[in-house]
């Protein structure tokens, strides 16, 4: 088995507010991938004390944990219990009914001898190769079908979409969120790669349209996760009034993470 990670801060001045993990059990059977995007809160605050790094920390932390040891419960119900863990670690101290306390996307993946299993909540992406080459993108993409008109504000994205129906859902302080996560379970033969990407890794497929997602995993196979990254920093240089962002982007550079995993 090959595993690695990849995980580079968009402004080298401010923390990392992406996490990512693979858990190996001790037993040899199987292991899990976690990947999440932590939420940059626009100016206002949180109702929080704590950082959106701490909340990735402790919120993946624990998924990495409860997916390892605890191998039969489901991903929803590992996420489940990952979120109400992380949100009892400060509920005395912060209101976590605030829309912009921390969150996060998540992506996880699970394999044993049989299957494996996978979880994507908001706009990260899993990608998935068969022993064929063919390559599955599992894309949770509520967010990227709503209409732009929709997004124009902070303030109309925390009032009408985020966490509510009909708008998108990212892990904050709801355990039952988990249940809106996209999900799904694979035979381990038909599954020979996995590979986790964050959206500031993502754009080199979904903001310059340099290859497909099958050309984003070969790419990570072939020269690794480092030079995914490295060519998303390049076009963003080279793009930095947005030309060539077919999508639009509101950061120039964004935390990117890449998790790859060759079963």
């Amino acid at each position: 088995m090959r595993t690695e990670l990849v995980s580079e801060p968009g402004n080298p001045d401010h923390p990392n507010e992406d996490f990512a993990s693979v858990g190996l059990p001790a037993s040899g059977q199987g292991g899990s991938l976690v990947v999440l995007d932590g939420v940059t809160p626009p100016p206002g605050g949180t109702g929080c004390l704590h950082s959106v790094p701490w909340f990735t920390a402790r919120l993946g932390g624990a998924l990495t944990e409860l997916t390892v040891s605890l191998p039969d419960v489901p991903l929803t119900e590992a996420l489940s219990r990952a979120i109400a863990r992380t949100s009892a670690a400060h509920a005395e101290t912060c209101d976590l009914s605030h829309p912009r306390t921390p969150q996060a996307t998540v992506v996880l993946a699970r394999w044993s001898p049989a299957v494996v299993e996978y979880l994507v909540l908001s706009d990260s992406a899993l990608l998935v190769e068969a022993p064929d080459g063919t390559v599955t993108a599992h894309l949770d993409d509520r967010l990227a079908r709503l209409p732009r008109s929709a997004l124009a504000t902070d303030a109309l994205v925390d009032a009408n979409l985020r966490n509510k129906e009909g708008g998108f859902f990212t892990a904050a302080a709801d355990p039952a969120v988990a249940a809106r996560a996209v999900t799904g379970v694979l035979p381990r033969g038909g599954v020979r790669a996995l590979a986790a990407l964050t959206d500031g890794a993502s754009r080199w497929v979904e903001t310059f349209r340099e290859g497909d997602w099958t050309d984003c995993l070969r790419l990570v196979r072939k020269e690794g996760a480092q030079a995914l990254v490295d060519r998303v920093r390049h076009l963003e240089r080279e793009d930095a009034g947005g030309a060539r962002a077919f999508l639009g982007r509101g950061k120039t550079h964004d935390d990117a993470t890449v998790a790859y995993a060759e079963l």
